[in-house]
């Protein structure tokens, strides 16, 4: 059983979180949801085609304008605090690895804290803990926050995935994180090239079979882009194949972009595989 917030979701539940970046100068939407108003019209969307968690970023992931944790929180608690008002009911998670910002989020209500930099700050873990908010464990290669990875190497890329993901989950349940809030994410793009992001895909199972359950955020990443050969605003299909493959192999929740898309993709492979009945069954019945 996953518990966030006030949500409760089975082994077997798809689970989407959608992305709310409070940026300028994101990689994808290119600052569309930086203002509060469209950002809020995103949340509304996003719930109502089938996101249960919404993941607010105050900071871009790659390299770019510097924000400190002051202008981060700016960019966020107040958010969150709006969001919460809105939907009581919706997990809310905030992109950070920063504990002073992890802090000020949660007071505002924010359910999950999604450390996608490999717990390069071990308070933020602490805070997480101290609140009763879920914890994001993912792997980053041990790069610093806001850079991209250069000739990485790994002797097995998935051995290393575990190694630190697994680390950082025990040590958040050894500081308190409710062992039920707690995902991994294999991290894809986040220290890694595109043959490790592939590699990390099919090889998912040894992730599920820790016990903890996986997260995974593929939209529109670079991966996808140099597999196909896509630019950014082209990568959608692949995004929903890795999707669709991710999803029969165990992952459980996925951090996108295309709310509607990838809610369709999930549902037809857990027909697929028998935990979920059709919407509709006439044909070959009347």
């Amino acid at each position: 059983m996953l518990r966030l917030g006030r949500r409760e979701f089975g082994a077997h539940e798809a689970v989407i979180m959608a992305i709310v970046n409070r940026t300028p100068d994101s990689f994808y939407d290119q600052g569309a949801t930086f203002r509060d108003e469209p950002a809020l019209d995103r949340v509304e969307q996003a719930v109502a085609e089938g996101a249960a968690i919404i993941d607010i970023g105050g900071v871009k992931a790659g390299p770019g304008e510097h924000v400190d944790a002051a202008e981060e929180a700016r960019r966020t608690v107040g958010f969150v605090a709006e969001v919460r008002r809105r939907h009581p009911d919706v997990v809310i998670s905030v992109d950070t690895w920063r504990h002073e910002v992890g802090e000020a989020v949660c007071e505002a209500g924010a359910d999950l804290l999604n450390d996608a930099w490999g717990g390069v700050d071990p308070k933020l873990a602490e805070v997480a803990a101290r609140y009763g908010a879920g914890l994001v464990c993912t792997h980053a290669g041990g790069v610093e926050p806001r850079t991209r990875p250069h000739r990485t190497s790994y002797d097995d890329v998935m051995a290393d995935i575990l190694r630190v993901t697994v680390g950082l989950a025990e040590r958040a349940a050894a500081l308190g994180v409710p062992r039920e809030s707690i995902l991994i994410d294999p991290g894809h793009d986040f220290g890694k090239n595109t043959r490790h992001s592939l590699e990390a895909t099919r090889r998912l199972p040894e992730m599920t079979a820790t016990g903890w359950p996986v997260l995974v955020s593929l939209s529109n990443k670079d991966f996808v882009g140099e597999t196909l050969d896509m630019p950014v605003k082209e990568r959608l299909l692949g995004t929903l194949a890795t999707t669709a493959v991710s999803a029969w192999l165990g992952a459980q929740v996925y951090r996108v972009h295309e709310v509607a898309e990838t809610r369709q993709v999930l549902d037809m492979v857990a027909s697929i595989q028998g935990h979920r009945p059709p919407a509709v069954a006439r044909r070959g019945l009347a």
